[in-house]
């Protein structure tokens, strides 16, 4: 496996690109490292898709450089056909060759003679006995494969996937994800997988890119990006969030929820950013909130409440709570984690909140 100078089998160097007036990439960069299976996270329209394309080459990008296994593969005066980047692709649809069977799908992108690595990728993805089968013969997950052990059949520097399980019915798609993720680990795959599914990103990535108006805000961990979101924008595109304006004054923030410590961070309004499993809620006649809403999941719960100020907060629970009806009297308060924002600056630094325990009910006017 090659990598360039940073170490990334794949970088995106400040690529621009546009289709007439619409920028779909706008300085887009991007850093992959050998072995890491990564999530490009975003909204429909935020050029996700177009980013994969330029990578693979099948759209050339206006500016920026583009690295593949420490080879530049487009840049000034230079630019490497799809089929000579080393690249596999696995598309939305799967793209499977209806006319051939299995073993002539996998084989498709192999000179002749390779009959040992279409053995390999087949027993990899667990497809041994499949072989003459046709693409029609086969469920969507058994097709997924397929287009995986084909991409991986030439052993190529990187992994594409484009919204690989969004043809998939619901209740398929956790355990194909599980599959998918198991074979690129088992084949110690580099791969990318586009997705606008948070749940998809945060479970099934090392690493999650997370995008917006074509550009990347932020690269990290799931759980890192979840948990420390580099501003308000990817709060929102990660998971769900309660956002409350607040203003800072001798290192506390009053929120509805409570009284937020905010050491070390100066005077001046801020947004607060509370996760639903951040927020507690019991049933209580003298409480100042009532409930608006309650979903049921079987696993947890999301109950949204109104507070006495008319703001709406959304609370997550682990497993049934019947007494938390529709119309409930309730007591809501943090019990969590909390995150500041610079009021009305997207770009601005993140301010966590560690301290649980210092958190004061009635907060405000306090």
């Amino acid at each position: 496996m090659m990598t360039s100078e940073n170490g990334s089998v794949l970088s995106c160097i400040d690529v621009g690109k546009s289709f007439g007036p619409a920028v779909a990439l706008d300085s887009f960069s991007l850093d992959l490292h050998d072995g890491v299976i990564l999530a490009l996270l975003g909204p429909s329209g935020c050029g996700k898709t177009t980013a994969l394309r330029v990578m693979a080459g099948f759209e050339r990008p206006a500016r920026g450089e583009v690295w593949v296994g420490g080879r530049r593969v487009f840049g000034e005066r230079t630019w490497v056909a799809p089929e000579n980047r080393r690249i596999g692709m696995v598309f939305q649809d799967w793209a499977l060759f209806p006319h051939l069977d299995v073993w002539h799908n996998i084989a498709f992108g192999l000179d002749a003679g390779n009959d040992h690595r279409v053995r390999e990728v087949l027993d990899l993805v667990r497809l041994t006995g499949f072989e003459r089968r046709m693409p029609h013969e086969l469920s969507g997950g058994q097709q997924q494969r397929v287009a995986l052990a084909r991409a991986l059949a030439p052993s190529p520097e990187v992994i594409l996937l484009d919204e690989p399980f969004s043809n998939l019915d619901a209740s398929l798609r956790s355990s194909v994800r599980a599959e998918v993720r198991n074979v690129l680990k088992e084949a110690k795959a580099t791969a990318i997988f586009v997705t606008h599914d948070q749940e998809e990103a945060l479970s099934m990535a090392d690493e999650m890119a997370v995008m917006a108006a074509g550009r990347v805000l932020q690269v990290g961990p799931p759980h890192e990006v979840y948990g420390a979101p580099a501003n308000r924008r990817v709060a929102e595109l990660v998971g769900e969030a309660n956002f409350f304006p607040a203003r800072v004054e001798n290192g506390r923030a009053a929120t509805p929820l409570g009284i937020v410590a905010t050491p070390g961070l100066g005077d001046g309004d801020v947004e607060v950013m509370v996760r639903p499993e951040s927020v507690l809620v019991e049933r209580d006649p003298v409480g100042d909130a009532r409930v608006e809403d309650a979903e049921f999941y079987g696993h947890d719960q999301l109950i949204r409440a109104r507070l006495s100020d008319g703001a709406i907060v959304d609370v997550r629970l682990l497993g049934p709570r019947p007494d938390l009806t529709i119309g409930a009297t309730v007591r809501v308060e943090l019990a969590g984690p909390a995150h500041l924002f610079r009021a009305g600056d997207d770009d601005g630094a993140l301010f966590p909140y560690c301290g649980i325990g210092s958190v004061l009910k009635g907060a405000v006017g306090e």
